[in-house]
């Protein structure tokens, strides 16, 4: 942003206001400047409500794993009967 002001010279500025001027008018240029300061006022608000939002949840723990009985060498689960093939 600042190498964009910094090819800018005064005369740029200057061309650039007189052409605002022109094109809105001495009478809606006090409204044009309220209207952004308003909008820049909103985006601001916006941003810092953004902001906490992202400060203020909790930070993800994933689940608990759940206890699976330990199978040994011994040891074979079964599965329980199907009463429909006896």
């Amino acid at each position: 942003m600042s190498v964009v002001l910094a090819a800018l010279s005064e005369l740029h500025i200057i061309l650039a206001l007189v052409i605002v001027f022109l094109l809105f008018g001495g009478k809606k240029l006090p409204e044009l400047a309220r209207g952004i300061g308003e909008a820049m006022k909103e985006f601001k608000k916006a941003q810092r409500e953004a902001n906490d939002e992202h400060h203020n949840q909790p930070s993800y723990t994933p689940p608990a794993a759940e206890a699976h009985p330990q199978v040994t060498a011994g040891t074979v689960p079964q599965k329980p009967a199907d009463p429909k093939l006896n």
